[in-house]
């Protein structure tokens, strides 16, 4: 190996960390919220890539008839538990089940946008509201089971959202327009500019993200239910709807996370299976706690990737996942944790 090589492969390693990192960001974010290991988190990603790539074919994605059938559903949901006598917070429920569906019926049935722009947010507007969708229909009934019930029920949802992506998309995979189809040279390195979107869309959502849990009461509440769940609700903070909003921005992040390398890499209904994974590695060096732990995970993942690609692509993955067993060995010999704390 040159030292080209190495620099090329270093940028395939810093791209593919990029996306691994903003998966590790939901991961961590939806766990220390709600207690769930998020594994259908891959699916956004996936159904994020191929809606719009749909879109782009002039088609109606089919993820849009799952929205509204979603909506539907937890409509019913809410006003069944309205009639039991439950405090049900209509605000948000009318936002998740009525507002964004119908602007993103609107902007796919209506608008119908040309623009990779304007077909990125008609996106990010039908992938967005099915993190709050499904936590208020799968999660939140069973929000005070114990960790390995809600893992299950994860893993369960996994294959439910894996089979409903091939019957939306079919086995065949697609890629989309690029958001840049610039290319630089430097000292010899080809770089395009989707490399450089990726890189600095991740660069800029994990700053704002950082930001949003800083300084905005909402992602304040939602680290003081991260923190304490009983204490923030001792104080008022309404912890369904920190559920939320953590959901909801995973899914955020996880469609951004598709367009972002759906015109890099041709994506197929269970890509994003494998991608979430990866990102669950790096989630797993933070301890599922640590935002900045996990993005350096995420970093290590990706270079570990792309290295391992170029001297053993046989055992690319089985390396990536082999990282976890050390991380996991040394996390347990300082670990202090008594089953009996919970």
């Amino acid at each position: 190996m040159d030292g080209q090589i190495a620099v090329l492969l270093a940028q395939d390693g810093l791209v593919n960390g990029a996306i691994y990192a903003l998966m590790a960001l939901a991961l961590v974010l939806v766990f220390s919220v709600t207690r769930v290991i998020f594994i259908p988190q891959g699916e956004f990603v996936a159904f994020g890539a191929l809606s719009m790539a749909l879109m782009q074919a002039g088609k109606v994605p089919a993820t849009l008839w799952m929205l509204l059938a979603m909506a539907a559903a937890t409509l019913v949901v809410e006003a069944w538990r309205h009639r039991r006598g439950a405090t049900v917070d209509w605000r948000s429920a009318l936002l998740w089940c009525v507002a964004l569906p119908a602007l993103a019926c609107l902007l796919i049935l209506l608008w119908r946008p040309t623009g990779v722009a304007g077909q990125a947010l008609a996106t990010l507007v039908l992938i967005t509201p099915l993190g709050p969708l499904l936590y208020r229909l799968a999660f939140r009934p069973m929000a005070q089971a114990t960790v390995l019930t809600l893992l299950i029920v994860s893993v369960a949802l996994h294959g439910v959202l894996v089979g409903l992506g091939l019957l939306f998309f079919g086995a065949e995979g697609s890629r989309t327009t690029a958001f840049s189809e610039a290319s630089f040279q430097l000292g010899g390195l080809q770089i395009t500019g989707q490399s450089l979107v990726v890189i600095v869309v991740a660069f800029v959502l994990v700053i704002l993200m950082f930001q949003f849990f800083g300084r905005s009461m909402v992602g304040k509440a939602l680290r003081a239910t991260a923190m304490n769940r009983v204490g923030a609700r001792l104080m008022g903070v309404p912890t369904e709807l920190a559920g939320d909003v953590s959901f909801a921005l995973a899914a955020l992040i996880g469609a951004v996370s598709g367009l972002l390398i759906a015109p890099l890499t041709t994506i197929y209904y269970d890509t994003g299976f494998l991608i979430g994974l990866k990102g669950f590695v790096a989630a797993i060096v933070g301890g599922l706690a640590s935002y900045p732990i996990a993005l350096l995970g995420a970093l290590l993942v990706g270079q570990l990737e792309a290295f391992s690609s170029f001297w053993a692509s046989a055992y690319k993955e089985v390396l990536v996942f082999t990282l976890i067993i050390p991380v996991l060995w040394w996390r347990s010999l300082n670990s202090h944790h008594v089953e009996d704390e919970e």
